[in-house]
């Protein structure tokens, strides 16, 4: 991946997050390519970002990116059950 395009993904979700919205690992990958959420929470701190996190089910994730679109995860997956970081910028 050319890495102007790789910054430009990161930059959308930087932004996502700097406009008070919350993140997991899967809404990066499935809205805006960002493979390691983790760097860039990484990154934002190093910055001086405060950044809160929880766990959150899968199913809350998916229902959030499926608003935007379409997440059907195997019948048999436990979306209750399985849990996602969440990442927001504190106050």
């Amino acid at each position: 991946m050319a890495p102007s395009l790789a910054r430009g993904m990161n930059a959308a979700a930087r932004e996502h997050l700097l406009a008070g919205n919350p993140l997991t690992r899967l809404e990066a990958l499935i809205l805006f390519g960002v493979s390691n959420l983790p760097e860039l929470i990484y990154e934002m701190r190093k910055q001086k970002i405060k950044i809160e996190k929880r766990d959150i089910p899968y199913a809350a994730a998916m229902v959030r990116v499926n608003k935007h679109a379409v997440l059907k995860p195997p019948p048999n997956l436990p979306i209750r059950e399985i849990l996602l970081t969440e990442y927001w910028v504190g106050r």
